[in-house]
């Protein structure tokens, strides 16, 4: 298959011409040129109604209702990502004030990822059921209820169930989001809007963890939960009050529940299992048999969801599969997906590694290991800016090559880490690798979204999602394991514990760096055709452009000799 089915259905670039891609097999996230239905009278009646592309982007712009519900939107995204890093420093009081293990302490924060892997793949059918005011507000009112219980929970368990809440709460939220977007921007502008959104996002875990260790330290690990009940009550006043729907919801469509099931066994059980990694060794039955029943889920999961998306093509079932999965028959899109989950998994392993090296290997404290790492993670919240800027303009093969250049330079210099070298030389190659992961994670997301059909994209935003979630939970555990097991056979040969943990990270961190060269050949020879920036294919589109003008041309040059012609035969017969 061609990485592109050609020009999007009925769309012109830079423009709002779109016209119906026939019934979606799961929500059209582009809107009919058809006069939008009239406005119903009344406030909230306004809010429900949903609005069309013409409505939300005029003349290169966003209409005031669009504006403000893609800023409330990003705003709830923000807050999931937020609240999932900003409980890493209170672990220890946590672990303290409840009289539990560490092990047991980290599900605080392990659950959460759990939690999202298997909440992504329901996106597509959520989307296409219910409408974006109603997605957004239980989502809310979920997360909120979940910050009360875990603010004033008097136990462990009902702490984390209060945790489980608030991940429920947040899981569709960039799904969500990025589907919005497609909705509202034409193809030539989805860059800069993915990255506007993708830079709120890269800021959270600037600050999470930072304001986390802040409010711990001044009030106790609770005052987090209050906080995040405060921001969860805020957001329900805005999604009431502000946000409008997008696209139409199918009140018809109906959810394979045992697909449902087989996902949060799969996905829940494969990330479990890699999570109990960490603390336990691979023939442990808490790690490879969850490993093995989520194995298993997955492949029954992936296979019922062919043989279902069959039978619903055929017109045998009135059902869809849960997860369109034919998405990932289009190369460019499956191309973009692998190489956006690599980049999750290399850079989901460094947040733990680097950590560890600063604070147990070299002794520093939890500040100055925030500190080392805050550049970084401002460089990638700009980079990803200028990253979509530059995906419209050029095109996602050389914003991504430069992205995957970067990315495998700061880490393979990161892996030169020793005993000796000076901190701050960590933060700089931090630096470097979180510019590329900002020039890679968003455009060739964006681009991966673009070279598909209109009505695939939310389909293909909840596949990207789901293995980019498992990406990220196996990185770390899985570079851990590694590092480990080479610090292991150090010692074992003779090697003191501090300078075999060191040659564990070396090692853990060229193997990142050797992924990520795998990463810079899957851009050359991968990321190619319509919006990758290529020469041949700029020239092409500039040629296709420029016959459209000329045929506009000939054919008002045709109208007005017709005209004449009208127009000498009445005055002849006169």
């Amino acid at each position: 298959m061609t990485s592109h089915e050609g020009p999007e259905e009925g769309e012109q670039r830079g423009g709002n011409t779109v016209t119906a891609a026939g019934k979606p097999y799961t929500r059209d996230v582009h809107h009919d040129t058809e006069p939008a239905p009239p406005r119903a009278s009344g406030y909230f009646a306004g809010l429900t109604q949903a609005l069309t592309r013409t409505d939300a982007y005029r003349d290169g712009h966003l209409s005031r209702p669009a504006f403000l519900s893609l800023a409330i939107l990003t705003f709830i995204t923000f807050v999931g990502n937020f609240t999932q890093l900003q409980l890493s420093a209170a672990l220890p009081t946590l672990v303290s004030d409840f009289h539990i293990s560490v092990t047991l302490g980290q599900w605080m924060t392990s659950i959460f990822q759990l939690t999202m892997g298997a909440m992504v793949p329901l996106t597509a059918y959520l989307t296409r059921r219910f409408s974006t005011r109603q997605i957004v507000i239980t989502s809310m009112v979920v997360f909120t209820l979940g910050s009360v219980l875990a603010w004033l929970s008097p136990s462990f368990p009902l702490a984390l169930f209060g945790r489980f809440l608030e991940a429920v709460g947040t899981g569709v939220m960039w799904p969500v989001l990025q589907i919005t977007v497609f909705s509202i921007f034409p193809l030539a502008r989805r860059g800069m809007a993915m990255g506007i959104v993708g830079m709120a996002m890269a800021v959270a875990p600037a600050i999470g963890p930072t304001l986390g260790g802040v409010q711990t330290d001044l009030n106790g690990w609770r005052s987090i939960f209050l906080t995040l009940t405060i921001i969860g009550c805020l957001a329900i006043v805005l999604t009431t009050f502000g946000l409008h729907n997008f696209g139409q919801a199918d009140t018809s469509a109906h959810a394979d529940f045992f697909s449902v099931g087989l996902s949060i066994i799969g996905f829940g059980g494969l990330m479990f299992g890699f999570t109990n990694i960490q603390a336990c060794p691979f023939s442990a039955p808490v790690v490879w048999l969850p490993m093995a029943i989520g194995l298993a889920g997955i492949i029954w999961f992936v296979l019922r969801q062919f043989h279902t998306e069959k039978m619903f093509k055929a017109g045998k079932s009135s059902r869809p599969a849960l997860l369109d999965l034919s998405v990932l028959r289009n190369r460019s899109f499956s191309i973009g997906t692998i190489i956006a989950s690599l980049s999750f998994f290399a850079f989901s392993s460094l947040i733990v590694l680097i950590p560890l090296f600063i604070q147990d290997c070299r002794g520093y404290s939890a500040t100055i290991s925030g500190l080392v790492m805050l550049p970084g993670a401002i460089a990638q919240a700009i980079s990803q800016f200028f990253g979509g800027r530059a995906l419209d303009r050029f095109g996602a093969r050389p914003v991504a090559l430069i992205g995957t250049i970067l990315l495998t330079a700061g880490t393979a210099c990161m892996s030169t880490i020793g005993l000796h070298t000076w901190i701050w030389s960590i933060s700089f190659y931090q630096f470097i690798r979180q510019i590329g992961m900002g020039f890679v994670m968003m455009p060739v997301t964006t681009w991966s979204l673009n070279c598909l059909k209109p009505s695939e994209v939310s389909a293909g935003s909840a596949v990207t999602n789901t293995v980019r979630q498992i990406a990220g939970a196996v990185g770390s555990p899985v570079m851990i394991l590694i590092m480990y097991s080479i610090a292991a056979a150090s010692m074992s040969s003779g090697q003191q514990t501090i300078p075999a943990n060191i040659t564990g990270i070396e090692w853990a961190l060229r193997i990142s760096a050797v992924i990520n060269f795998i990463m810079i050949l899957m851009v050359i020879f991968g990321v190619r055709g319509e919006d990758a920036g290529s020469a041949r294919e700029a020239v092409r589109i500039a040629l296709h452009h420029d016959s459209i003008e000329q045929e506009d041309k000939g054919t008002k040059a045709l109208a007005h000799t017709d005209d004449t012609a009208k127009l000498r035969t009445i005055e002849t017969g006169k």
